[in-house]
């Protein structure tokens, strides 16, 4: 990153420069007959040599440059990401906040909404499930969406099937469904995502018949579309009122937004 930045801004610079040498030797005045064109380029080759040294002579001696170029474009990709996703945020709050095939934990008529966007086989996310459970035992108002977005490969997309019918025919036992599956042994699958389920009273059969549906193929694809509007690449991601987290970051943060979505909202 570091490296790449430095050959960024020498390549700015010298480019600078070597504008301004041309400007200036294009102000000294117009000679009846110029050097010639390998006169000229070897000139020019001269010139940005020279610049070379001087920018890298100056960038050795004052690395703190580096970092602070660096911190400026990180700030200006975030300030863009931000506003990116806002704008999404806006245009699609329904579809984000209130897709009718989410799973709900929480208070489902809280004030705040908090949207996680998971995979079962996310190992952030298991992590990540002490954060939920600490945010929706503190404040009884936090009501969480479980966006499923399965990323991880075919056993994460057949177990996530598997979730979002037992949802759809048991939305009040998903809960407790989504953090069994959540705590399984080993990577989820259909077979462990159904085990979980026939435990927690589903039929196998209406279940089974229930991942036939394809709102639940349409469901995923308008996740994969949200995710990429709010540039959601990996899991666990949040939304939280106006704003997206990125990552796994802690109870701490995922208060910290909901504190904030509340005070833009009164």
């Amino acid at each position: 990153m570091g490296k790449a930045i430095a050959v960024g801004i020498l390549g700015i610079v010298v480019s600078g420069a070597m504008l301004g040498l041309g400007f200036l030797a294009g102000q000294s005045g117009t000679p009846a007959r110029g050097p010639g064109p390998l006169a000229l380029e070897q000139s020019a080759q001269l010139d940005r040599e020279s610049v070379e040294a001087i920018v890298y002579d100056f960038l050795i001696s004052n690395p703190e440059v580096m970092l602070d170029v660096q911190q400026a474009l990180e700030a200006r990709e975030q300030e863009t990401r931000t506003a990116a996703a806002r704008s999404a945020i806006s245009q699609q709050s329904d579809e984000i906040f209130n897709a009718s095939l989410d799973g709900i934990a929480g208070n489902p008529d809280g004030d705040v909404t908090i949207v996680e966007f998971f995979d079962y086989n996310c190992g952030f996310c298991k992590r990540a499930m002490e954060d939920m459970d600490t945010v929706i035992a503190a404040d009884p108002n936090v009501r969480f969406v479980l966006k499923e977005f399965p990323i991880l490969g075919p056993d994460s997309q057949a177990a996530h099937v598997v979730s979002k019918a037992f949802n759809s025919l048991h939305p009040e036992k998903y809960g407790a469904f989504h953090r069994d599956l959540m705590s399984v042994e080993g990577r989820a699958d259909e077979a462990s995502a159904m085990r979980v389920a026939l435990q927690h009273g589903a039929d196998e059969a209406a279940l089974r018949t229930a991942m036939q549906n394809p709102a639940i193929s349409d469901a995923f694809e308008r996740t994969y579309t949200l995710a990429n509007r709010l540039s959601i690449t990996g899991t666990p991601s949040y939304v939280i009122g106006e704003d997206v987290v990125f990552g796994a970051q802690g109870a701490s943060v995922l208060f910290d937004g909901v504190e904030q979505a509340r005070a833009v909202s009164q």
